[in-house]
Order: C-alpha cells, then sequence, then structure tokens
C-alpha cells in the first residue's frame, strides 16, 4: 500500500481496531501479525543469528582457527534455533533465506550419489532420476512466470549466460535496426552482456545502446518515459512489451527482482523471451541455477529456430530430443519449446535446493497472489513508518538537500537524513523500498549499515548512497519491519554520523 490519504484512513482504523496509538507501537505490529494470513511459512525457514558479522568480521573470523579442535573437524555451532536468537532480515531481494526443508533434499541426493551413482541418473530411490530432474521445477516456474505451458520455461544456466544464450538468437542486427534500448545504471553484468553483444557484432555500443536515464531531480523511469523512447527509438511489462511490437521491436525482460515477488503473464503479455536468477525471491541459495522463458510462438513453428533459414540458436546435448538424447546422434533434433536453449545436464543439486523453495509458492494461500497482496501490506507499512521518523525527507527536496528545506524544516532537520527513491505506487514496486541517504555522495551507507548489522538487522547497501529494505512475504513480519525502523531511527538520531558527513 502507497501513502495516499485513502491507505492512511485504512491504517487509521487498524490502529484504532488494535488500541495503540502509534504505527511503530510495538503492539501494533505484533496485532498486525496476529491478524495476517502468514500460513506458518515463517517457521520454513533459517534465519541468520544476531552474531552475524560484517564483511570485514567474517574475513578476519575465516582467517582464525581456533575453532578447529586438535582433531582437524570445526567445533559443532550452539543451537539457535531460538526465534529470540535471529536477526531481522530484510535482505530476501539480494540473497533468500534457507528453508527448512533444503538441507534434508540435498542430503537425499547426495546419498543416492554415493549408493547408486551414475544409476541416479535412471533409477533413483526417490523417484527423481536425475536426468529428467527439471521436470519437476519447470512446471512451477511456468506457473509463477504466466507461461501457457511448462514447454516455454527452462531450468537452466545462469542469468547472465542465459542472456547471452538468447541474445545469441534474438539480437541479430542489421544496417537499420540495430540498436538495444535499457535502463541506465541497471545491473552491470546485464550491461556487461549488453556491450559484448554489440561488439560481437562489430558494433559501437555508443552508438547500439540506448540507455534510458530519470528525469532531472527525479530518481525512476515514467512509464511513459519508456514508451517515448521506444516509439522516437523505432509500470507495466504489458504496456512496455506491447509498445516495442508495435514498433517491431524484440523484447526480452531481465526477471531477476520479478519472479516470486510479483505476478507475471509472460504469455498473455506477449514477452518474446526472459531470463532470471533463483537466489532472490526463489529462494534457492547462493549462485543457484536460473530459468528462461521463451514464447510460444517462436518455438511452435521449427523453421523459426535454427537450420538453414531461422534464426540461429546455440544447441547442446540437453537441448535434444530427450526421447533419444542418451543414444547419442550425430544430428541435433531440438527440444520442444524453451528446453531447446538449454545445453548440459543440470547441477542435480542446485535443482533440487530450488525444487525444495518452489514448493511452498502454493503452500501460502492464494499462491503468487496471496503472496503478493501480504507483500503490498508490508512494504507498505515499512514505508509509512519510514516516512513517519524525523529524518525523512520528501523526494522533491533530495536532490539538494539539505538546501532545498526551507527555514522551518532546517531547524528540525538532521545532519543526516534518507528518502525513499522507490515508487510509491505499489503496481509500480516489488517487496522493495530503496533509501538514499542524504546528503548524497557521502558514503554515508557503509556506515549506517554496519550498525543496522550490529542491531541485529541485515539490510542490502549499494555504495555510495542506497540502502535497500526488502520484506519478504513468505517469511518476514510486520515486527521485523517495525524492529528495522526502530534500529534505523536510533542510529540516526543517537549515531554521531557528522565526521562521515564533513569528510
Amino acid at each position: 500500500m502507497s501513502s495516499t490519504p485513502a491507505n492512511h484512513a485504512i491504517w487509521a482504523r487498524r490502529l484504532s481496531a488494535s488500541g495503540c496509538l502509534s504505527l511503530t507501537d510495538p503492539n501494533f505490529a505484533i496485532y498486525l501479525d496476529s491478524i495476517a494470513c502468514v500460513g506458518g511459512l515463517r517457521s520454513e525457514f533459517r534465519f541468520p543469528r544476531k552474531e552475524c558479522k560484517s564483511n570485514s568480521q567474517q574475513e578476519a573470523a575465516s582467517n582464525n582457527t581456533e575453532s578447529i579442535n586438535q582433531t582437524g573437524t570445526v567445533e559443532e555451532e550452539p543451537n539457535t534455533e531460538d526465534e529470540s536468537n535471529a536477526c531481522v532480515y530484510l535482505c530476501g531481494n539480494s540473497l533468500g533465506l534457507q528453508n527448512r526443508r533444503t538441507a534434508e533434499m540435498v542430503l537425499a541426493e547426495l546419498d543416492v550419489w554415493a549408493d547408486q551413482a551414475v544409476q541416479g541418473h535412471f533409477v533413483h530411490s526417490e523417484g527423481r532420476n536425475w536426468k529428467n530432474m527439471t521436470d519437476l521445477v519447470n512446471p512451477i516456474l511456468a506457473r509463477l512466470v504466466g507461461a501457457a505451458k511448462s514447454t516455454e520455461v527452462a531450468c537452466t544456466g545462469s542469468l547472465t549466460t542465459n542472456l547471452h544464450i538468447l541474445m545469441t538468437t534474438f539480437y541479430r542486427p542489421t544496417k537499420e535496426r540495430y540498436k538495444i534500448l535499457c535502463e541506465a545504471n541497471c545491473f552491470p553484468s546485464d550491461l556487461y552482456a549488453f556491450t559484448s553483444q554489440i561488439e560481437m557484432h562489430g558494433l559501437d555500443p555508443k552508438e547500439a545502446l540506448i540507455s534510458l536515464t530519470p528525469r532531472p531531480r527525479e530518481f525512476t523511469l515514467r512509464l511513459e518515459d519508456i514508451i517515448s523512447a521506444i516509439n522516437r527509438e523505432g509500470q507495466s511489462i504489458a504496456l512496455i512489451t506491447a509498445a516495442g511490437h508495435q514498433q517491431g521491436c524484440i523484447v526480452g525482460w531481465d526477471l531477476a527482482h520479478a519472479i516470486g515477488n510479483i505476478p507475471l503473464e509472460l504469455n498473455d503479455w506477449q514477452v518474446d523471451f526472459a531470463a532470471w536468477c533463483s537466489y532472490k525471491y526463489l529462494n534457492a541459495g547462493p549462485g543457484a541455477i536460473a530459468g528462461l522463458f521463451v514464447h510460444e510462438n517462436w518455438t511452435s513453428d521449427p523453421t523459426k529456430l535454427g537450420g538453414p533459414h531461422g534464426r540461429p540458436r546455440l544447441a547442446g546435448w540437453f537441448g535434444h530430443n530427450p526421447a533419444t538424447r542418451f543414444q547419442m546422434p550425430d544430428q541435433y533434433e531440438p527440444m520442444r519449446g524453451a528446453g531447446q536453449f538449454v545445453h548440459s545436464n543440470s547441477d542435480v543439486l542446485s535443482v533440487i535446493s530450488l525444487y525444495s523453495s518452489l514448493q511452498l509458492f502454493w503452500s501460502y494461500p492464494g499462491g503468487m497472489s496471496g503472496l503478493r497482496a501480504r507483500s503490498e501490506e508490508l512494504t507498505g507499512y515499512i514505508e509509512m513508518c519510514l516516512q513517519g521518523l524525523s529524518s525523512y525527507v520528501n523526494p522533491q527536496y533530495a536532490v539538494d538537500y539539505p538546501d532545498s528545506l526551507n527555514e522551518q524544516q532546517s531547524s528540525r532537520a538532521r545532519t543526516v537524513g534518507f528518502t525513499i527513491i522507490t515508487p510509491s505506487i505499489p503496481a509500480q514496486r516489488g517487496s522493495q523500498l530503496s533509501l538514499m541517504f542524504l546528503p548524497s555522495g557521502k558514503g554515508l551507507v557503509i556506515k549506517i549499515a554496519r550498525q543496522l548489522l550490529e542491531l541485529g538487522i541485515v539490510a542490502d547497501e549499494r555504495e555510495p548512497d542506497v540502502i535497500r529494505f526488502s520484506p519478504v512475504p513468505m517469511y518476514n513480519s510486520f515486527e521485523d519491519c517495525r524492529k528495522t525502523v526502530e534500529a534505523l531511527n536510533s542510529i540516526l538520531e543517537t549515531q554521531n554520523l557528522t565526521s562521515a558527513v564533513s569528510s
């Protein structure tokens, strides 16, 4: 929920019903959690301990061998299952938490490897033979991205690798049409991929890569500016995709921060291709196997891809027809659908980790729609609590902070302030709020993030100015949000950050 007058009224009614007077009252957060449809999923996840350390502390600890006993084995960690010992974890946009089924299911595959070795590809004690392991996850991924059928998706590779594979097919520049339109300051791996693809075709990225930037004194792209750029060069995925198609463009999406976060309908929206990672909102673990989508419009006609007249497509043996794959014929016969973009046997341990997590999405009442509704509640709550802090700065004053404040505002302004640069309209954002700390360019976030961690709050910092909070509906609570706001406020109110500002 955004902080509109209507939503202010909703929160006011909830406050009244709870008997509390403040959004940040601990009893109000407890009340909200008591009436929320949590579905019991929080208990399905393992949270970091409050003893979790900053990066520098972790590096120092990794060089300390005192925890290794005389037999050369590592001493066991104490039991830390107590919820009171858990960190507040609002970093699922960077790495999702491990669910409690994962270790058991991964260990089961290790047992199959130990007991059956190569036969595990064909005969599996749990009924999950390795050669068809991705058949477990593809139907669930298809539901999450809004594919018409499971053959529109493939569980394979990594995000950047999949982008390269897909762009080899779909980026076919001509003299008249050779430009790639993308968001400025996107994740650098995407930018590296786009630049290298352009260079592979002998083109100059300065001419062929169009990077969209927000308007002056704004922090996010407007939908109308994206569509205008598409129309000129020849926030709704459907609208942007349609605008691209009207100009004859191929439209692909990086869904790293979308899959498992917001409902998607890629088939209905006529998206040509998409790629994603699985370690954020899909909770599949660090560096987990990724996925891709190719619309059936491209794969239903076998002449469109590969062969002498179709678009080129990189091939590998696990993209071959599974009926004859292990006969290893010389002639390549592509699978139906997106599977033909798969090259190699998948990492079984990574796939089973993903599968253990994906099963939880439909354990939640309402599935993805239910999770999205809860996400809007959590994000709306933490947004309103943050906006109530005295250190909050309206975005219109953020660019020139603190000079942009009038005399009355300046008198109550903190040395360090923050604004929220994420769109306030729920339909234009996922579960993440990006806070930009002011004055900008002072490198404040490292110190603030370290102090948050010391208070047991795990957030995601992006130098030089941004810290991101992401309340994930599957495992975060209103109390998590309240504690985060309380901790941030205590840092900004009581900690001396003047030296960082003046340096």
